[in-house]
């Protein structure tokens, strides 16, 4: 019985290593895939953030109109984001890879009597987030998966 055992082990050499070189490819592929995810949500989040902060300083009396665009940069720039320069809408202050677009707008509340308007400033920024694992492997089936414009708006009631 032992012998037949041992008969059987030898004609099944080199299973594992061939099933590792078919598995791992697919596995190392999901495993970047989930870094790269992690790494553009943070980004999200710092873009998101910024725009909150740039919209909560263009709600402040003692503000010009630049400075709270300036101050989202300056979020992102703190947070790490950087990149290549590339050009944004009009109105926009561009850093890099970045932009942020401030417009004050006043809004009409319908259906209350009287009728009331509030005054609003709605900050839009936006980062374009190179992938570092996925682009480069993707791109190698023919992909152009290499980046993704991540956009965060935030408005507030001007007092």
């Amino acid at each position: 019985m032992a012998a037949l055992t041992t008969a059987r082990r030898s004609t099944e050499r080199g299973q594992a290593v061939i099933e590792l070189a078919l598995t791992l490819p697919l596995l190392l592929v999901v495993v970047f895939g989930i870094i790269d995810f992690g790494f553009m949500f943070q980004r999200y989040e710092a873009v998101t953030n910024a725009a909150r902060e740039g919209a909560r300083i263009g709600v402040l009396r003692d503000y010009t109109a630049t400075e709270p665009q300036n101050r989202a940069l300056d979020y992102l720039v703190s947070s790490g984001l950087n990149g290549p320069i590339r050009a944004c809408g009009t109105g926009t202050i561009v850093k890099n890879s970045r932009c942020a677009q401030m417009t004050t707008s006043t809004v009409t509340v319908a259906g209350s009597t009287p009728v009331k308007t509030v005054d609003q400033v709605t900050m839009i920024v936006e980062y374009d987030h190179q992938y570092q694992f996925v682009g480069p492997i993707m791109g190698l089936f023919g992909s152009n998966l290499a980046s993704i414009r991540l956009r965060s708006a935030s408005s507030m009631r001007r007092e």
